[in-house]
This record gives structure tokens, sequence and C-alpha cells, in this order.
């Protein structure tokens, strides 16, 4: 079906359901587009797959999705589930946020594929969701070419109530990072193109001053754009910035 997002303008809207295996519960995701870059967008804490609607983020970019030359794909969060469930120890939450990872990867990457073949994804979110697209597209550099995170957060480890293994570190962009020295790797990351946007205002500036610290001491191209003009963290400066970057 299709989504009339703004005067004289067809966005082309699908509702996908499925049962997943990796999460053993349905999923639900909105796909707006039909060509173009395909850019897999993470919801904020908690948030839903239609939130980048409701919040007037596709009409942000609606000309460059209406036109075949962006293609969003967007998720269903299980933040409840994992990070933000304190009604579970944290080693369920990190088992349960991999799960997450595996749904992603295994099943959403597969049917995105079914769609568009261009070679290239990005991993797109605001706020926690800049937590998921850094941490999945660092964890995949060879599937996800690009990165952009809006007002991100980066390091959920006070989630994890001092609790500590291995999947936590490897789940932890500004902790993994720092050590990785594996030159295919590294060559990767060099390749690739990564955007943190954040504000004068905005809560989460110093963790995008230390994540884009710890990329180019490893010679990472990082582009890191504070704005100003009061921006803060929340949707209005999120549009803009979204409209800017992609």
């Amino acid at each position: 079906m299709t989504l009339r997002v703004a005067e004289g303008l067809n966005v082309k809207r699908e509702y996908h359901r499925w049962s997943s295996p990796s999460l053993g519960r349905d999923m639900e995701l909105l796909v707006f587009g039909h060509a173009g870059l395909p850019a897999l967008v993470f919801p904020t804490s908690c948030g839903r797959f239609f939130e980048f609607e409701d919040r007037g983020m596709v009409d942000a970019v609606r000309h460059q999705v209406e036109h075949g030359h962006l293609q969003l794909i967007c998720v269903d969060s299980v933040d409840a589930e994992s990070w933000y469930n304190r009604a579970v120890g944290p080693r369920w939450r990190i088992a349960r946020h991999m799960q997450y990872e595996r749904y992603c990867i295994d099943e959403v990457l597969p049917f995105l594929r079914g769609q568009n073949h261009n070679p290239h994804i990005a991993a797109v979110g605001c706020s926690f969701g800049g937590y998921h697209a850094a941490n999945i597209a660092f964890r995949h550099p060879r599937i996800f070419k690009a990165m952009l995170s809006l007002g991100g957060a980066f390091n959920p480890v006070n989630f994890l109530n001092g609790y500590y293994d291995d999947d936590c570190y490897f789940n932890l962009p500004l902790h993994y990072l720092p050590n990785v020295n594996d030159s295919n790797i590294l060559d990767q990351y060099r390749h690739n193109t990564y955007v943190l946007a954040t504000g004068v205002h905005d809560m989460c500036w110093n963790a995008n001053e230390e994540l884009a610290n710890v990329l180019r001491a490893k010679s990472i191209p990082v582009r890191l754009d504070v704005w100003g003009d009061n921006c803060g963290h929340d949707w209005p400066w999120w549009q803009k910035m979204l409209a800017t970057y992609i």
C-alpha cells in the first residue's frame, strides 16, 4: 500500500510481520521506498517500528525516498526485554540483545535483500537507536558500509549493574573498538562512512566526542558535527540532521 506524506508526493509504504525464530515472538517492521540506498533504522529507547513515521522523519527525507534514492527499513525494538528489563538479570539482558542482533542479521537483512539488491547498506538511529546503529555497523563492517547516528548514546554499561563478560564487551563499542588491531577489520572500517551528529545542548555530546576520538586514534575516518543554534536532543533537530546527511 502507499502513504501520502506530502501533497503531490507518494511514498511506497509496506508493513510486514512474521514470527521471528531468533526472538521467539512476532516482530513488525515498516519499509518506505522502492529503491536506492537501504537504511536499517533503529528506534529510540524502547521505541516502536512506526516511530520514524510518527515523528516526521520519513517526511523529512520524502524526496529522496519517493525518487528512489533511499529506502528506509524501520525495525521494532526489544529494549524493554533486553537493556531496559530490570525484571531479569544482566546476563539475560545482554543475551536478549544478542538475539535481537541475530533477528536483524539473519532475518531482516535477507528480507531486505529480497527487495533491494543495492550492495551498500546503512545503519541509522537516534539516541539509543544511535547505539544500535553504531554497534551493529562496527560489529559487521562488511555488511554495513555506512552509519548515521543522531544524538547517539554509545555506552549502555549502566544497564548491566556491574555485570561484565565477553558478550557485554563485544556489544559496547567504546570498549571493544580501542582494542581492534586486526588489519583486515581496520581496513574495512577505513573504507566505510561514519557520521556522528549531535548538538551543543545534547546530553550525549560527550559520548559522541569519545567515540569520534576512539575512531580517529585508529585512523578511521569519521565525521563528527556538533550543531549550534541551541540544538538539543529531540526530534525537530533530528529531522533537520537526517535531511542534511542522507
